[in-house]
This record gives structure tokens, C-alpha cells and sequence, in this order.
């Protein structure tokens, strides 16, 4: 069994208004053997999505390399943007090395919960990716259940959005589960109508393009 730990503790803070919540970086962010052109910080992967779609929602400019300007670059954006991230997943065996969320077994959780009570400006949680096995949303409604609590429904289209009221503070969070800035998730992609619809009118538009389009709203409100 490899012992897939999460390498990143959560980059929460006091004034953070917006919650990006995934589930583990690809193992070898946990064995440090990172590549030249991965972030040695959250959803750094060379093959991640997350900070392409942001870069070109945002025009950050970023670098896409194994330096510590890469790192402040995105530290900056989150801090300026009232932007945190705490994924759900703190540690989880693998009979596979892999990134597959399916492949994870024995998986223990972090309680986000806590932390939307203890960060009393956060009012939106970005989950990166939907419902399905071992994804943050599932893993999030798995801690919600063990403390008696649900999600509303506010829309049941893609991206689906909820709310939760928090059992203490009885604030009001909405949760939106974005389509996940994954390889993996291309194929869900293409076969929602709303992207064939685009695809038809548009030859060159691209699973890149759809999540840009689909994160922006969320990330700009």
C-alpha cells in the first residue's frame, strides 16, 4: 500500500471569503519527486487545470515552473482574492501510485466544516469536482451526515449549487461543484449538451475553454 498524505497544510485565512475544496495532489507532490514544470504548492500539477483557467480569467501572467516565484505568484492571487484552499482529504491509501480519486481506500478526512465555523468571512465553497466516488463534494456530504446535517438544493444543473446552514455560527454557505480541472474529467465534459451546443457552433472551443467559462462566474462574484 502507498501512503498518499496531502503535502500542503490548508492556505486558510482570516479575511478569505471563497474556499477552493479538492481532494490530493498526484503522489509524487507527497515524494517530492516534482517535475520541472510543476508548483510546489496547491493543484500545482503540470497537468492541473485549476491555475490556467484562473490565469486566463484573471490575466495573472503566472510562471509554470519548480520555483519560488511560481509559489508567491499564487500565494499573492489567493491572498488578493480572498481565495482559500483546504482539501478535503488529509491522507489515503493507494494499491495503485496514481492520482484517481476511485483508487483511494481508507481515506481520512478534514473536518472543513470546522474551519467554515472558525473563519466567520467565508461564504462560498468551490468544490473541484461533483459528487461521484471519492470526490470532494461526496467526501464533504459524508462529513455532513455524520453530524446530521444536508445540503439544499439551489440548482440541480451543471455546476450544481447548495447551501448549508452551519450548526453554530447559523450562517448561510452556498457550495458550487465545478466541473473538476482534471484530465480525468474531460470526458464529462464532452458529453454534457451544453459543451457539444458550444463545440458545434465553435471547431477550436475546448474542454479548457468550458471550464473557463463555467468558473468565472463563481470566481469573480
Amino acid at each position: 500500500m502507498f501512503s498518499h498524505t496531502h503535502p500542503y497544510e490548508p492556505f486558510i485565512f482570516e479575511q478569505a471569503e471563497k474556499l477552493i475544496v479538492g481532494t490530493l495532489p498526484p503522489p509524487r507532490f507527497t515524494t517530492g519527486e516534482l517535475k520541472i514544470d510543476d508548483v510546489d504548492f496547491c493543484y500545482g500539477s503540470r497537468n492541473g487545470m485549476l491555475w490556467p483557467i484562473l490565469d486566463r480569467i484573471f490575466d495573472l501572467g503566472l510562471v509554470y515552473e519548480n520555483t519560488n516565484l511560481a509559489i508567491e505568484q499564487r500565494k499573492n492571487f489567493l491572498l488578493s482574492n480572498k481565495i482559500a484552499v483546504c482539501d478535503i482529504v488529509e491522507a489515503a491509501e493507494r494499491d495503485k501510485v496514481d492520482a484517481s480519486d476511485l483508487g483511494m481506500q481508507n481515506v481520512q478526512l478534514r473536518d472543513v466544516v470546522n474551519y467554515l465555523e472558525i473563519y466567520p468571512n467565508l461564504k462560498t465553497v468551490l468544490f473541484m469536482g461533483g459528487n461521484s466516488k471519492n470526490g470532494p463534494e461526496y467526501f464533504f456530504r459524508k462529513l455532513l451526515k455524520a453530524s446530521g446535517l444536508k445540503l439544499k438544493t439551489i440548482s440541480d444543473q451543471v455546476p450544481r449549487v447548495y447551501e448549508l446552514q452551519l450548526p453554530e455560527s447559523k450562517r448561510i454557505i452556498r457550495t458550487v461543484s465545478l466541473t473538476a480541472p482534471s484530465g480525468a474529467a474531460n470526458r464529462a465534459v464532452g458529453s454534457l449538451d451544453s459543451y457539444k451546443r458550444m463545440k458545434a457552433a465553435d471547431v477550436n472551443f475546448n474542454t479548457l475553454d468550458f471550464r473557463v467559462m463555467q468558473y468565472r462566474d463563481f470566481f469573480t462574484r
